[in-house]
C-alpha cells in the first residue's frame, strides 16, 4: 500500500532542510502561512482595522494604512474606496 503524503510535504521537507525547524514545527508554519493567505479581503480589512484600532490609531489613519497595504497582499484585490472599506468594517 502506498503511503499517503500531504500535498505540502515537499515544502515541509524544504523548511526542515533550510531551517532548524523539526517536522511538526515546519508543518505548523506551512499551515499558518496557508491560513494567512486564505483570508478574504473582507476578513483582512476587518482584522487589520481591529489590530490598528487597538494600537491607538484613529479611523482616518487606519483606512489610509489599509489602503496602502492591500496592493501588497499575495493576491491583490481591486482598489477599494474609503466608502467600501467602511462598509466592510461596519456593514
Amino acid at each position: 500500500m502506498l503511503e499517503r503524503r500531504s500535498p505540502h510535504e515537499d515544502l515541509i521537507d524544504h523548511l526542515m532542510r533550510t531551517t532548524p525547524l523539526h517536522r511538526g514545527e515546519a508543518a505548523r508554519v506551512v499551515l499558518d502561512v496557508l491560513a494567512y493567505f486564505d483570508e478574504s479581503t473582507e476578513e483582512y480589512v476587518r482584522r487589520r482595522h481591529r489590530e490598528l484600532q487597538s494600537g491607538g490609531l484613529a479611523n482616518p489613519e487606519i483606512f489610509e494604512r489599509i489602503t496602502e497595504e492591500l496592493p501588497h497582499r499575495a493576491v491583490a484585490p481591486p482598489e477599494l474606496s474609503l466608502r467600501q472599506l467602511r462598509r466592510i468594517v461596519y456593514g
